[in-house]
């Protein structure tokens, strides 16, 4: 499963892997221009549990899909 799929609900919440690709250059919102993630979602990332986790990486996607909206097929 990529890192910006939605899990199975049924399923039981495994650890989710960080989406950081050592693009590691905030922006003037403080997002990280690599993963999306919020500087505040970064440092909380290693005491979140994986719920919590899935929701970060669900907002990351929601702010990449926002910033760049052209797709590649």
């Amino acid at each position: 499963m990529a890192w910006d799929e939605a899990p199975n609900q049924d399923a039981v919440p495994q650890e989710p892997a960080s989406p950081c690709v050592s693009v590691c250059a905030l922006d003037e919102n403080d997002i990280c221009m690599g993963c999306y993630r919020s500087a505040e979602e970064i440092t909380d990332w290693f005491v979140a549990n994986p719920s919590e986790k899935l929701e970060m990486l669900k907002k990351a996607k929601e702010r990449r899909e926002a910033d760049n909206p052209i797709r590649l097929l």
